[in-house]
């Protein structure tokens, strides 16, 4: 038995804002523990044997993320597949099913289809429930993992399985979408109903033959996708506009509502979907008063309230029940109760041009991240970090000027026809028009403050002449 994990890890994750925005969302971000949400899903599955090589679903805009992400836990060969466009769970599934049989032929495989922003804390009834949905998966079966549910919660989807004999894997008979709590204590005095958890194990070979029986448009769009993919560096890229023609529908409504096919494995795992701020607070460590704290926090005569200040100092006295989220550029303080309206708000900022509720006022990049430290009209000052062995592209602009000083480390500079290092404390100017380049080819971090001067300042005004990371 070979298991191909399958991570989705596509979404802007809007309800969590403001950590999560659509730059930088919720699977790249460690939100419980030292780990991203991406890294734990990989890391949750060591144990388990005979694993190939993750693929991973994601946009193109995340692509370095996914992989600086992966080199930090040691996976070094994933297999990484841009989205052109979202086009939801069903078009990206069918891609890594189409992507596996495209260059592997063997009956024994089986690919377990998980999500990048689940928190599963019991790994032992994880991996037992994965041992269980692989036998299914190897009758061919579609297998999907339902959640034991432990409280009357109306957020997820719930399905009804067949409760006709004792065993480890049930037929499904029915999904219910989100339904209401009176409805919901109604399920839950059954025993035959579980929480709808977006994971799956099949045979790919059996998922195309079944999509291709409920959902043929899809599969001929994603395979043309596939067969026209493109090798960029380390990843794989879909071609656009063979995947754009493809319907965007969810797994559960092109397939898995609609087989006769499908088994389930209830899991007792102490799952959770961190879907929502409030989520994050039940499944984080209290303390004596009921407060999620992170970060640096001081708070008096303060009551189950979560607190997460990464930038600033936050100090509370006298609230409850309140969700507080600090970041350099924005300060959320909301009701437990209003905490889920966020959408709206996100909504308002991109209509504006905000860039508040797309980006973060720290940006990654492959060759490592800046920082936005003041932007005036004419002016904007940043902070660089290169890692070892990173280089900008060779590039210049047509409506700035740069003066970048050396904070620590030493940096390599390309500036017109000149070749020369800084050291700590020296700087260098770079004029309008002037091909120039940054890169750290030592083993140590290098930082720069970089003060740009112009009469625009956006980030679309490069023209790059190389890059070593295919931009």
């Amino acid at each position: 038995m070979k298991i191909v994990p399958v991570i989705l890890a596509g979404g802007c994750g809007t309800r969590l804002w403001p950590l999560s925005r659509k730059q930088h969302p919720k699977q790249y971000l460690s939100l419980v523990g030292e780990h991203t949400m991406l890294q734990k899903t990989i890391l949750r599955l060591d144990g388990l044997g005979s694993l190939t090589d993750p693929i991973i679903v994601c946009n193109a805009e995340h692509r370095f993320l996914v992989i600086e992400q992966c080199k930090e836990i040691d996976v070094m060969n994933p297999i990484i597949l841009l989205e052109p466009v979202s086009k939801n769970t069903a078009p990206a599934i069918a891609a890594s099913a189409l992507q596996v049989l495209k260059y592997k032929n063997d009956k024994d495989l089986v690919l377990l289809v998980l999500s990048a922003d689940h928190i599963i804390k019991n790994i032992k009834a994880f991996h037992q429930a994965i041992k269980v949905a692989s036998r299914q998966a190897h009758k061919d079966k579609l297998v999907t993992f339902g959640i034991v549910p432990s409280d009357c919660n109306t957020g997820y989807g719930y399905l009804k399985y067949s409760k006709d004999e004792n065993k480890s894997a049930y037929a499904v008979e029915s999904f219910i979408e989100k339904p209401d709590l009176e409805t919901v204590r109604y399920y839950l005095t059954q025993g035959n109903y579980l929480w709808n958890s977006g994971m799956f194990m099949f045979k790919p070979k059996v998922l195309i033959q079944e999509l291709t029986s409920h959902a043929s448009s899809i599969v001929t769009a994603v395979a043309e996708a596939v067969d026209k993919a493109k090798q960029d560096l380390d990843f794989i890229r879909l071609d656009r506009e063979a995947f754009a023609s493809s319907p965007s529908n969810s797994i559960d409504y092109a397939l898995m509502e609609r087989t006769d096919n499908l088994v389930v494995v209830p899991l007792d795992a102490e799952w959770s979907d961190i879907g929502s701020w409030n989520a994050l607070y039940d499944i984080g460590d209290k303390d004596s008063n009921g407060n999620v704290v992170k970060g640096d926090v001081n708070v008096q005569d303060t009551v189950n309230c979560y607190i997460n200040a990464n930038h600033h100092m936050v100090v509370t006295i006298g609230v409850d029940d309140l969700i507080i989220v600090d970041t350099p550029d924005v300060a959320f303080i909301a009701s437990k109760g209003k905490a889920h309206d966020l959408k709206s708000i996100v909504a308002q900022l991109q209509s504006n041009s905000r860039n508040e509720g797309d980006g973060h006022r720290k940006v990654y990049r492959p060759w490592g991240w800046y920082d936005i430290i003041e932007v005036g009209d004419t002016f904007q000052v940043k902070r660089l970090h290169i890692n070892p062995g990173a280089k900008l592209s060779l590039q210049s602009h047509q409506k700035r000027e740069e003066h970048w000083v050396v904070v620590s480390g030493v940096a390599s500079v390309v500036k017109g026809d000149e070749s020369f290092e800084l050291n700590k404390g020296q700087s260098v100017s770079i004029e309008i028009g002037e091909k120039h380049s940054l890169a750290n080819n030592s083993d140590k971090e290098l930082e720069i403050i970089e003060v740009q001067n112009g009469e625009y300042l956006g980030e679309d005004d490069i023209k790059r002449f190389d890059d070593i990371y295919g931009r």
